[in-house]
């Protein structure tokens, strides 16, 4: 059994309660902050990051609430809390573990989420939205900060790269339904699979990419791959309607 847990450890001041992608706490993003060489949040800051557990406690992926009901997270995963069991998981139905595409998954709780000043969701994006490349996003998780490291809750800032600057890294692995942010001296590592990588658009966080797969070694002048979720909206909507 699987156990999500919405821990207020980790932007806007004066958000309404569960307003999506407005936290009340305001996180403090020092430019490209330095996951592996990430830095401490500001408690409560990032309220729609989620730590999936099995029953001992043991940490293995991240997530993002979206709503009191439903937790986003990465397809391949085999202070305040709240610990809350699964009902159910979707995966994406074309999930390719091979070439690690359509990575994504929705988790639906078996009881609700209560929103609070520290626990609320992310903005999902449209089909429409564009992210363009050297924009700062920001990514949170518990993974490693440095490769055969520890657990820590972290979060960095990063720049989006195109697909086509991606491919410099990685080749024909990168597809369109994924993108790519780091090689800059941030990465994210193992444990921060399925976790957030969010952007601001319209004043509010808006969920851009899952954390997917990158450097075997964590290596934080590679860019990590993330789950493309733009793409994903028809697929995310028929599932959250039909359930």
């Amino acid at each position: 059994m699987a156990f999500l847990w919405l821990l207020s450890c980790f932007a806007l001041v004066g958000a309404a309660f569960g307003h999506c992608g407005v936290p009340a706490i305001e996180p403090v993003l020092n430019g490209l902050s330095r996951i592996v060489n990430g830095e401490d949040a500001v408690p409560g800051s990032w309220p729609w990051q989620v730590s999936l557990q099995d029953n001992t406690g043991f940490h293995f992926c991240g997530g993002s609430l979206i709503s009191k009901d439903w937790v986003v997270t990465a397809a391949h995963y085999e202070e305040n809390i709240q610990v809350l069991k699964i009902a159910k998981v979707f995966k994406n139905p074309k999930f390719n573990m091979v070439t690690v595409r359509n990575d994504i998954a929705l988790l639906k709780l078996a009881t609700p989420a209560r929103f609070s000043q520290t626990v609320s969701p992310v903005c999902l994006p449209k089909t429409t939205d564009e992210f363009p490349p050297g924009l700062v996003c920001a990514t949170t998780g518990w993974g490693r900060t440095k490769y055969n490291g520890g657990h820590d809750p972290t979060f960095a800032a990063l720049p989006l790269l195109s697909n086509a600057e991606c491919k410099q890294f990685w080749g024909s692995k990168i597809t369109d339904v994924m993108v790519c942010a780091g090689a800059n001296g941030v990465s994210s590592c193992m444990g921060d699979s399925g976790g957030p990588l969010v952007c601001q658009k319209d004043g509010a966080w808006t969920l851009v990419g899952i954390v997917s797969w990158g450097s075997s070694q964590c290596n934080p002048f590679s860019p990590g791959v993330y789950a493309r979720v733009t793409k994903f909206i028809p697929w995310l909507l028929e599932v959250l309607e039909a359930n």
